[in-house]
């Protein structure tokens, strides 16, 4: 097998950590907007958390089209649990990368806020207005963006185990600069 087959390409390593890099910070600036007082602050930092959503929710499908039409490397080899959980937690992280955003996108738009992308592209509601309705959503994303959350970390957790435990060379295929 060759050094190219065994690693990810480099649009698909691009895609998942700049995807990474803004979930990230997207779950950050979440976290502090909604402990400010009402200011023009926190006005400001809700607009970039829900511009931050539209940027993961485009670069989510953007991948997930890479990924359906560009073969992965080989499978490094594992116990068959582990393949198995590996793999349902990827399908978990996929449906996730949509499930926030668009789970934000309907509070907002449930809310009454609309969604201007960088204060230039207005984005239709994606639900009518109803305040009942707007706070039925609301801890729906606070549970699905701390649901990815908890995956992305035993995500990393698992990465870790198998590159300073194992040492399989698995997190090799996903990082960034090495051929």
């Amino acid at each position: 097998m060759t050094t190219s087959s065994k690693r990810y390409t480099g649009t698909a390593i691009a895609l998942h950590w700049l995807l990474a890099l803004a979930i990230l910070g997207s779950f950050v600036v979440g976290l502090y907007m909604t402990e400010l007082p009402m200011s023009p602050q926190r006005l400001k930092l809700y607009n970039w958390h829900k511009w931050a959503g539209i940027v993961i929710l485009t670069l989510s499908a953007i991948r997930l089209l890479w990924r359906l039409t560009h073969r992965p490397p080989a499978d490094v080899p594992m116990p068959g649990w582990q393949r198995k959980t590996s793999h349902a937690v990827h399908l978990a992280l996929y449906g996730l990368f949509f499930a926030v955003p668009l789970a934000g996108w309907a509070y907002s738009s449930a809310a009454g806020f609309p969604i201007v992308v960088f204060g230039v592209i207005p984005l239709p509601d994606f639900v009518s207005p109803d305040k009942e309705l707007a706070e039925a959503i609301k801890p729906l994303h606070k549970i699905l963006a701390y649901t990815m959350a908890a995956l992305v970390l035993g995500h990393v957790a698992a990465a870790f185990k198998h590159h300073f435990v194992d040492r399989d060379g698995l997190l090799d295929r996903m990082r960034p600069g090495r051929a």
